[in-house]
């Protein structure tokens, strides 16, 4: 049986003998929206919660739309050319439109990335596109705490106008339960010591900040109330199929419209199986979230619930930019010092995480059900050995050996765009 892993841009090919027990857990069959362009302008004129896009624009004298850096396929070249349409089109002019990059602590993204990220060049060429940049202290402006303490400071580029409209993809997220929506605001383009509080042990470590919850997940509900300190944003939300074929589109209020997009994509991203497995085989979901280690974190969370106590997790990861910042570096330096257990200690009574420290956090939570197991091409040996893992360099021949006794195996091809849970 040969299954192809999403990896980098071309995929990989994993080979498992024809008479093992192999499941291949993927998303029931998606619908692919037809004439997506259409569907999206069509979207603007049936809002859910608020007026239509160009009755929200008329009278407006500065718009600023959010979108997601480099790690989202978001296709923006097919959502941002009948949006500013409609901006125009109510009595807008091209120059009282800013895009703005919701990078959070993110690198920013320039030149020919950014030009892909916006995928229309008329709009490149047109409006102004800056990057969020969260370590800026005079960007930013401070609206007070939410009730849990988090100190709110967003950039104000997107506070001053009087048009706030966000574009995201709608699809499972590791700690805020689906990404998307109020994330894009927070942590999008929040300041660095809202983005560190909110990232904290005490939110981190929260049962229920986790993949595909919403009810009672600590950020989620923080993020809520960051966009009502603002005074709400319009938000277009997108979802696609493995293929990134438009699957879903719709516009409205910040709030109502995500949750209408997190019940369209929740019966294809949850798969249930009936049963945990001894090994597990999954990606990083291919390009664009698999060109750091960093975001490869991600599916090895999103494998966890059906691997066995002691079982083996294998994750394919191209990383082809390396581990990530040079803050995340150093926390998988302490976790490589101090121990897993040593490096939660470390950071459990801290109110502000270090930056990215996070999502070496995150990676304790695989690490404590079982083994994981990197197969990748793209660090160099001085970075395998701040991975954490245990490094494979030939990814069936290490696949077999796991599963030689038991010969069964649960393969996840899309990484964390599908999340499978246990059916109890």
């Amino acid at each position: 049986m040969q299954i192809t892993l999403l990896y980098g841009q071309e995929g990989l090919p994993l080979n498992l003998p024809d008479n093992w027990d192999v499941t291949v857990i993927t998303k029931k069959p998606m619908p692919v929206v037809s004439g997506a362009g259409e569907a999206v302008a069509r979207a603007f004129e049936k809002p859910s919660g608020c007026g239509t896009l160009a009755d929200e624009a008329r009278g407006k004298q500065r718009a600023c739309i959010l979108i997601c850096d480099v790690t989202r396929p978001v296709p923006n070249g097919l959502v941002l050319p009948p949006l500013i349409r409609q901006l125009t089109d109510a009595g807008m002019r091209a120059d009282q439109i800013q895009i703005l990059v919701a990078t959070g602590l993110h690198r920013p993204n320039q030149g020919d990335e950014l030009r892909e990220i916006v995928g229309d060049d008329w709009v490149f060429e047109n409006i102004r596109i800056e990057n969020h940049y969260a370590r800026n202290d005079r960007d930013h402006k401070h609206l007070g705490q939410t009730s849990m303490g988090t100190p709110v400071k967003l950039d104000r580029r997107f506070l001053e106008a009087d048009l706030r409209i966000v574009v995201g993809l709608v699809e499972p997220h590791f700690m805020a339960g689906y990404s998307g929506g109020r994330k894009i605001i927070m942590p999008g383009i929040a300041h660095q010591d809202t983005i560190t509080y909110l990232h904290s042990a005490a939110f981190m470590e929260h049962p229920s900040a986790a993949n595909c919850v919403l009810e009672g997940n600590p950020l989620h509900l923080q993020q809520l109330e960051i966009v009502d300190m603002i005074g709400g944003a319009l938000a277009v939300n997108i979802v696609i199929d493995e293929h990134r074929n438009l699957s879903f589109v719709n516009y409205g209020d910040i709030a109502k419209s995500h949750l209408e997009a997190v019940g369209f994509i929740r019966p294809f991203a949850e798969v249930f199986v009936p049963r945990r497995f001894k090994t597990v085989v999954t990606s990083s979901a291919g390009y664009p979230l698999d060109k750091t280690y960093y975001q490869t974190v991600k599916g090895m969370v999103g494998a966890q619930e059906i691997l066995e106590p002691n079982g083996d997790l294998f994750i394919a990861s191209e990383i082809s930019e390396g581990m990530g910042s040079g803050e995340y570096v150093q926390a998988q330096r302490k976790l490589i010092a101090l121990g897993p257990d040593g490096f939660l200690e470390d950071i459990q009574d801290k109110q502000h995480a270090a930056i990215d420290e996070w999502q070496t956090e995150m990676q304790l939570k695989p690490m404590r059900i079982g083994n994981i197991f990197l197969y990748t091409q793209g660090l160099s040996e001085k970075e395998l050995s701040l991975t954490g893992v245990q490094v494979v360099k030939d990814l069936e021949a290490a696949v077999l050996e796991s599963a030689r006794a038991h010969k069964t195996v649960a393969v996840i091809p899309e990484g964390p765009y599908v999340l499978p849970f246990v059916k109890s």
